[in-house]
């Protein structure tokens, strides 16, 4: 499987990653860079032409959105996004819970950056962010969350402008309903009390396609019984399959628990009884463990959703490290990062399911983002339509129906989040 994603690379290049917004520049030409980077690995000047190529789609507005006012609101724990252009357009975009905690990031260093702007350099904006402004100092969740809560806003306010759904902002429709996979946990719970509730959570949902938790917490220990019950692992594997049948997709998550020669142990198991990727085996800055277990394994390594750097998509992505992708949409800084890692995946016959962070609604910014997703997995992660905030949905009823959910059509995020429930909400300043 491996060796045809591989070669899938010329097909790719010519079809879906070619058909992108803008295409792609020459490879006729090199430049001393681009030579120095296919030294290191062939792959690297394919996927830094690919990073090159716009994400948003400018075209789409005729004249600048410049972006008067950016707030941030928050009632209890929830927090909101509220985005106005001069014009008098106006996005909306639901927080993350850690805002809690990053929320001094967003109204000190981001509000301020983005004000004045003309939002249809949204691409050029984030580039700025990561690159020139504010990646010196910080990385990871602490600037992709508060950042990916800007973008929302902002995809939400240039839909309305359009008449677009926010994906299509960035992408053509590829499925209009998307196939969700129960996302579960209980490792900490013996492999009895953790099969009940699997079967409770796939029967509440419908669920068609299933990933399961293994090893330990998330983090290392020396002592792996010290977080799970001995042996739990090896009995919930094939428990899971046997239980469930072989029509049911089933997926399985490490969290980066094990040591490499555990992964491949672990990977291996899987592997028998017919799981359809492994996610985070190692931790997910090991690259080179990563590569170890992924070259051990003939079924996929899955991974990224804790990776913060494009580059490391690059180093991950070239080197084949993993065969499935999963930026988070918020942890990664937004929805045009995360399609730019997609992008670099699908050019080398690689796939992508995004990690779904967060409650608020956090299902509906994954499913606009896979409904566009060229190079799709078979299933994505869903842990519910649970949420505090109140809004009303018109064109979907936001329910799994025969293992999927129909991504919302109306402008922007495709709802409208209620006028009361936005008010109890209270300005943050710094």
């Amino acid at each position: 499987m491996k060796t045809n994603r591989r070669q899938f690379i010329v097909s790719a290049l010519a079809g879906g990653a070619a058909a992108t917004t803008s295409p792609l520049l020459s490879y006729g030409s090199s430049t001393p860079s681009s030579d120095l980077a296919a030294a290191l690995n062939p792959r690297y000047p394919t996927l830094d032409e690919i990073l090159k190529q716009p994400v948003l789609k400018k075209e789409l507005f005729a004249s600048p959105v410049i972006i008067e006012t950016l707030e941030l609101l928050r009632y209890r724990g929830n927090f909101l996004c509220r985005v106005r252009s001069t014009d008098g357009a106006e996005g909306l975009s639901v927080g993350h819970g850690t805002l809690s905690s990053l929320y001094p990031i967003f109204v000190n260093l981001l509000q301020p950056f983005f004000i004045g702007k003309d939002a249809r350099d949204l691409d050029l904006l984030l580039e700025k962010v990561y690159i020139y402004n504010l990646n010196f100092r910080l990385s990871g969740l602490a600037l992709g969350i508060p950042l990916a809560t800007i973008e929302f806003a902002i995809l939400d306010m240039l839909g309305r402008i359009a008449n677009k759904p926010m994906g299509q902002l960035f992408g053509d429709v590829h499925s209009t309903h998307v196939p969700v996979y129960q996302a579960t946990e209980y490792r900490e719970k013996s492999v009895e009390e953790s099969l009940e509730l699997i079967k409770r959570d796939v029967a509440r949902d419908n669920a068609h396609a299933l990933k399961i938790k293994v090893g330990g917490l998330m983090f290392m220990t020396k002592d792996h019984t010290a977080v799970a019950p001995p042996g739990r692992t090896e009995r919930m594997i094939p428990l899971i399959r046997e239980t469930f049948g072989d029509d049911m997709a089933l997926y399985a998550d490490a969290n980066g628990f094990y040591s490499v020669a555990e992964a491949i142990r672990v990977g291996r198991l899987l592997q028998e009884y017919r799981y359809g990727f492994f996610e985070e085996p190692v931790m997910f800055d090991w690259y080179e463990e990563t590569k170890q277990v992924a070259d051990a394994l003939t079924m996929p390594v899955a991974g990224g959703e804790q990776e913060y750097s494009l580059h490391g998509f690059r180093w991950l992505i070239a080197n084949d490290g993993l065969e499935i992708v999963q930026p988070d949409n918020y942890y990664f800084g937004g929805m045009i990062r995360s399609m730019q890692v997609a992008r670099m995946a699908q050019a080398f016959g690689k796939t992508c399911t995004p990690h779904m962070s967060g409650g608020g609604l956090g299902f509906l910014y994954m499913m606009h983002f896979v409904s566009v997703l060229p190079n799709a997995c078979p299933h994505h992660e869903f842990k519910g339509f649970r949420t505090n905030v109140q809004f009303e949905c018109k064109t979907s009823p936001l329910a799994v129906v025969d293992g999927k959910v129909k991504v919302p059509t109306d402008p922007g995020l495709g709802v409208d989040i209620d006028t009361d429930y936005i008010r109890k909400h209270q300005l943050v300043e710094a």
